[in-house]
């Protein structure tokens, strides 16, 4: 077991850049893909996704010091904040992890063969969205057995989910053959997005207000498009918390450099994508049937190419760090979940349809929940963390994965009820 769990380990360790070509390259072969064609998919496929994360990168480090003008004020916490790589991470380490992973593998194929469902998840890397939850029923109830059939659980709903919102997505982001495979957002954020957008349509006035990139564009003009957006975005966040002149011109144009170049990145990812999904279609129409179909199952990330979504970010990022002081009993300073609303906005954004004004609304209700919840549930995540083996040094500890995942919120609350 423990050698299965290291090669496990070693093959996550490589992270998703080093990963991804290869898995791409594999499932071309299978597809019937010739070498060279398959090789240059996986290429374009990693080095797309090697930009996206850079321009992310890009992203906190341009907003850090508006994060750092807020975080002075942050002392006198007592709770950690670890943020998403932590928890990824550390869900890896459970006894289970090596019997999940192939599990999940065969639980996707069979629902493809025997069910015709029509997801296959390549999001390796974010199978620990099905192992958080797998992890924390197991330290709180002390049952391998439960933390398997909740991590296969997971991910049998996140291809079920994936599928329901393939149209979706495939029609607002333009990414044919694709779907969002990963069980957080597809689950939780969409849903929550698509319940405020009826609301909002119930409300005289608001349910008329329509503002968003391309009509910024048509009546603005050049001053309209995505890069003067991004400017004035990070300017203005620059000058409200009083930064210095060089520091709001870099955020700035840090803001909209990125506004520019995720969409390139999520481009050049497709051109690695759409072979794939098209010698997958044709595989399948031979192998399972003439109307057989297949869409490959990808990172939330790849829909952060759409404009609006780097705009809540960035509006939603002082926000989140107002919610500290704004919700009451609040034990943590959320720092480590700032790592997460860009993917937030990507589902609030595509439920609203590209209207900024319902995506800032769904964003930050999504936000106020993640916060809210990672602070109810400290308790419960302070037991993931210790069934992993997380050395806290004595103290308590949260992630916003407590707030964002639907089944870790299910399980803290059934844990509340029985005890």
């Amino acid at each position: 077991m423990d050698t299965l769990l290291s090669i496990t380990q070693t093959i996550i360790d490589m992270g998703a850049t080093a990963l991804l070509p290869f898995i791409i390259l594999i499932l071309g072969l299978i597809f019937g893909m010739k070498v060279g064609p398959a090789l240059k998919a996986g290429l374009f496929v990693g080095i797309g996704f090697s930009g996206l994360n850079l321009v992310v990168n890009l992203l906190t480090e341009t907003i850090q010091p508006i994060s750092d003008y807020y975080s002075k004020m942050g002392k006198g916490f007592t709770t950690l904040d670890l943020g998403f790589a932590a928890s990824g991470a550390a869900s890896w380490t459970v006894p289970f992890a090596p019997i999940a992973v192939p599990l999940i593998i065969a639980a996707n194929f069979i629902l493809i063969f025997l069910f015709k469902r029509k997801v296959l998840n390549v999001d390796i890397w974010n199978y620990i969205h099905f192992l958080i939850p797998g992890a924390l029923a197991y330290g709180l109830f002390g049952s391998v057995s439960l933390g398997i059939v909740i991590t296969v659980a997971c991910s049998v709903i996140a291809v079920l989910a994936a599928e329901k919102i393939a149209p979706k997505w495939q029609d607002y982001f333009g990414l044919d053959g694709t779907t969002c495979s990963t069980f957080s957002f597809i689950t939780f954020m969409y849903p929550l997005s698509w319940l405020v957008n009826k609301i909002i349509d119930k409300i005289p006035g608001l349910k008329e207000a329509d503002l968003n990139m391309d009509w910024l564009e048509n009546k603005l003009g050049v001053f309209g498009e995505s890069c003067f957006v991004g400017l004035i975005v990070g300017v203005f966040l620059g000058v409200i918390t009083k930064q210095p002149i060089d520091v709001i011109l870099q955020t700035g144009m840090g803001i909209s450099a990125v506004l520019i170049l995720i969409p390139r990145m999520v481009s050049i990812m497709m051109e690695g994508i759409t072979p794939i999904g098209n010698a997958a279609n044709t595989w399948m129409r031979k192998h399972v049937g003439e109307d057989a179909e297949l869409w490959i199952g990808m990172d939330v990330a790849l829909g952060l190419g759409d404009p609006a979504c780097v705009t809540c970010t960035a509006i939603c990022i002082p926000i989140t760090i107002a919610f500290a002081f704004i919700i009451p009993g609040m034990t943590y300073f959320p720092i480590g979940v700032l790592t997460i609303v860009c993917y937030t906005t990507v589902f609030c954004v595509m439920a609203s349809k590209g209207n900024l004004i319902r995506s800032l609304i769904c964003s930050i209700l999504s936000m106020f929940i993640i916060v809210f919840c990672a602070n109810q549930f400290v308790p419960e995540a302070t037991a993931f963390f210790n069934v992993t083996g997380l050395d806290l040094g004595g103290k308590m500890a949260t992630d916003g994965f407590f707030g964002f995942n639907l089944a870790d919120i299910v399980i803290c609350i059934i844990h509340r009820l029985i005890g």
